[in-house]
């Protein structure tokens, strides 16, 4: 362990996962727990009537091991003097630093997670099917966590291997001699069952006990997973209303005297402000935040009395009243490990319940000027070295920074570089496609000018590219009349997409308006939506490149999902490195594009 923290006794996680037909079904396993799965890991005396409960909290670190790269690794900090700065932030070595630092003097400390700690991640991680997150957790003493959307990326049997260990299916073991173990921490998802069962395929909660102190923990993922995985992924899954099933499994705790209960919900909000340390309930409790989690903390039954939370990856630490008006704690710590919360519940032995009047909450900057964990810097380091002879390929060169996750405007110079790509890599195959869309969330972190390692400033590595497009989606063709182009473009805006609109990266000769000032599909300004200079006939059929996720109509674009003539090409990061090696050297290295596609209207 770390110096910085005693060893802290540990019991390996009750495997809450049972096979079957690749699922795991465990309503009877829950219900034959004594009080639930239980681990009781933390001393201290038992004090007077109250005690205090440290809630350690983060989500959406989709296995950043190492410090993210460009401004996708850093946090906005308010100052004091009216002003903003960036801050850098994150990388396991110094999130493991914060937390056992956080822990010093709380013999009462628990540390849960709102989902997507695997998914989406850079190659260190990604290149294992995310085996290093997970036993990197496993050192942080992660307690407990609530699966995400991206848990769900390489589908329910291996989100089971995940929890229970074993070498991978197709790659085996990645050390000799060495077999997954799996976390040591209970994923919880209670509100995602088996079609075929009705049954939760995980855990649905978990009840963390010391000292008489009980505190349950409720898991889910927001409803709409279907709708942002590929549908292999959630195949024979069914996803469940968030807000009904927390209030079921907060009565079954309740029935079971666990009183103080805890939301851990992979959904989140927008906040007014991007700074991590902005004033969430000025003028008044949960003003400053929009988004889905507000409706839903509006609908969560009293019973539960905080949510940590996720999925949007910003940062805010909220008061929005439950149904009875009363103030309720609603956190969330940005992504990447980045920043984590710290929340004071306060237990009352005689009610068993928290005292919400006393609940404080804060998030704390994972800042790198502090020491690194020795054993996180093992891990990175072992395994790096089994990475390294894929990671450090050359693919291409760039004259500097090209944004992606970190741009400052809906259109990213990263998407529109990496739609051209699949553009290239589509008329290989067939000459007559004429343009590419990108979703947004597909592009996964920045393309940074300044070297990483040793292959120098301005080279794109494999591992690099890696981290901007994990997902192994391939690059498929489909033809669309040019009505449902137009469709597709006013779905950024409209149904699923209107309150958190999703813009779609276009490939160069695509241009149009979108005027932001209008509501829902109006805001796509169709007289001006052109193709090379030529305005779209609704009538014309048009060969269309996307990836696969698109092409299923993932990310509510269903008008992608209804292409005719489809054709798959090569996965998506080949095309991508493939354009790179193709159009840049170190003497002409690829500038980032102007992002000038879309005029957009304030």
């Amino acid at each position: 362990m770390n110096s910085l923290t005693p060893h802290r006794p540990r019991r390996r996680a009750s495997r809450i996962l049972a096979a079957a037909a690749g699922f795991a079904t465990v309503g009877a396993l829950v219900a034959a727990l004594p009080a639930n799965a239980t681990q009781d890991r933390h001393h201290g005396g038992k004090g007077g009537r109250t005690v205090d409960v440290q809630l350690l909290s983060f989500n959406d670190f989709h296995g950043n091991l190492e410090p993210p790269a460009g401004s996708s690794g850093q946090v906005t900090e308010n100052l004091p003097d009216g002003t903003t700065r960036k801050v850098d932030a994150g990388g396991v070595e110094y999130l493991a630093t914060s937390l056992r630092t956080a822990r010093k003097s709380h013999p009462y400390s628990v540390t849960a997670a709102a989902g997507d700690l695997i998914g989406a991640s850079p190659l260190l991680s990604g290149l294992f099917h995310d085996e290093p997150t997970v036993e990197a957790m496993n050192k942080l003493d992660l307690d407990v966590t609530s699966v995400g959307n991206h848990e769900f990326d390489e589908g329910a049997t291996e989100l089971a291997r995940m929890q229970n260990g074993g070498c991978h299916p197709k790659d085996g073991c990645f050390e000799d001699g060495k077999k997954f173990r799996g976390a040591d921490y209970p994923y919880l998802a209670a509100n995602v069952t088996d079609e075929k069962t009705g049954k939760p395929i995980l855990a649905p909660y978990w009840v963390w006990k010391h000292n008489g102190v009980k505190i349950g923990f409720i898991g889910v993922t927001l409803e709409g997973t279907p709708d942002i995985v590929s549908a292999d992924g959630v195949k024979g899954l069914k996803f469940h209303d968030e807000v009904e099933t927390v209030n079921k499994y907060a009565k079954i705790l309740d029935k079971q005297g666990v009183k103080s209960i805890v939301t851990l919900i992979h959904e989140g909000g927008v906040p007014a402000s991007g700074s991590y340390n902005y004033d969430c309930d000025s003028p008044s409790g949960g003003a400053g935040i929009s988004g889905p989690i507000v409706d839903i903390a509006k609908g969560i039954s009293p019973k539960v009395d905080a949510l940590v939370t996720g999925h949007t990856h910003n940062a805010y630490v909220c008061t929005i009243p439950d149904p009875s008006g009363k103030p309720r704690m609603v956190t969330s710590a940005s992504s990447y490990g980045k920043l984590y919360t710290d929340t004071t519940l306060t237990y009352d032995r005689r009610t068993k319940d928290i005292v919400r009047t006393s609940v404080k909450s804060a998030n704390h900057v994972v800042s790198r000027t502090q020491p690194k964990a020795a054993d996180m810097t093992a891990l990175i380091g072992r395994w790096n070295k089994l990475a390294a002879p894929v990671a450090n390929q050359p693919v291409g060169y760039i004259s500097a920074d090209i944004p992606g996750r970190g741009a400052a405007s809906p259109e990213e110079p990263l998407g529109d570089l990496i739609a051209d790509a699949q553009l290239a890599h589509a008329k290989t195959l067939d000459p007559k496609t004429s343009l590419a869309l990108m979703n947004p969330g597909g592009v996964r972190s920045d393309l940074v000018y300044k070297a990483s390692g040793s292959e120098g400033d301005g080279v794109v590595t494999y591992g690099e590219g890696f981290t901007v497009q994990p997902f192994s989606n391939t690059v498929n063709l489909a033809d669309l009349t040019g009505a449902q182009v137009i469709t597709a473009l006013q779905q950024q805006v409209s149904g699923s997409n209107e309150a958190s609109p999703k813009i779609l990266q276009p490939s160069a000769g695509l241009t149009y308006t979108l005027d932001m000032t209008k509501t829902g599909a109006a805001r796509v300004v169709v007289d001006s939506i052109k193709l090379n200079g030529a305005a779209i006939d609704p009538a014309a059929t048009y060969r269309v490149a996307m990836n696969s996720f698109l092409a299923g109509g993932g990310d509510g674009f269903a008008a992608l999902g209804q292409g005719k003539n489809p054709l798959v090409g090569s996965d998506d990061l080949k095309a991508f490195n493939d354009y790179l090696t193709a159009n840049s050297s170190a003497a002409s290295p690829i500038a980032p594009p102007k992002a000038d596609r879309i005029t957009i209207v304030k």
